[in-house]
């Protein structure tokens, strides 16, 4: 069993190497870093359905069965996830390109899918920490091509700016506390998995302060830029400069 789980461990993380020197291939004219993001919206699009379906379709239910036995499906997943995460893990720390809280992220992560698949439980709620930790991830490659693309400051950008604090706010902080919660409570989960969504949650916390700040500076720019179109505009009306209908 634990030799099936390497082996599928080994071949998801060709798999994204593969996928990712394709892209350095075909986007020759793009940095690395580029096409890294590309192999990281993929996996975002990717689990997020997948999780999507084990979660809302295929069960168990994360909020009411934690630490429940692992089912094929999930055992699938969290080894699709784990050579994804150790891809991108070894590449931000080759080419330095993260921080250490983010590269704690990836850790942790690293860390609880190996402790989901030797236990052979709680894959349930890590499969619902991966959806909740994903849904964003899109929008965040989103964000980082718009701004290399020099599309970021317009109302695409506003956009996936909102989808993005909002859907981080209510999904990975809101959803997440109620999940931890029910993990906490329950008497079945491994002490030590229960101290990993600790973690899990209070990185999910850094993230989200610094993502408030970011919100908060960008609302105050709009506020002050929209005042000063106005002002202007009034100032033009009262000098009769521009017409009114």
């Amino acid at each position: 069993m634990a030799l099936a789980l390497c082996l599928q461990a080994l071949c998801s993380l060709g798999g994204w190497l593969s996928l990712y020197v394709s892209f350095c291939r075909l986007n020759k004219h793009r940095s690395y870093e580029w096409n890294c993001r590309l192999v990281t919206f993929a996996h975002g699009i990717l689990s997020i359905g997948l999780s999507a379906y084990i979660g809302f379709i295929d069960g168990p239910w994360p909020f009411t069965h934690p630490g429940s036995p692992n089912t094929p499906l999930q055992v699938h997943v969290l080894c699709l996830t784990l050579g994804y995460f150790i891809f991108d893990l070894g590449w931000c720390i080759y080419f330095r390109s993260e921080g250490p809280l983010m590269l704690a992220h990836h850790t942790l992560s690293i860390l609880g899918i190996i402790a989901a698949l030797v236990l052979g439980e709680s894959g349930t709620e890590v499969n619902a920490v991966l959806f909740g930790s994903e849904i964003t991830n899109p929008l965040l490659q989103m964000r980082w091509f718009l701004r290399e693309t020099g599309r970021y400051h317009s109302f695409t950008g506003d956009v996936v700016d909102f989808l993005f604090v909002a859907l981080f706010t209510g999904v990975r902080i809101g959803v997440g506390a109620c999940l931890l919660f029910c993990e906490m409570v329950s008497p079945t989960p491994k002490w030590f998995v229960k101290v990993g969504g600790v973690a899990m949650y209070v990185v999910s916390w850094c993230f989200m302060l610094s993502i408030w700040r970011f919100a908060w500076r960008k609302s105050i720019k709009k506020y002050h830029t929209w005042r000063s179109r106005w002002s202007e505009e009034r100032q033009l009306r009262l000098n009769g400069h521009l017409k009114t209908h």
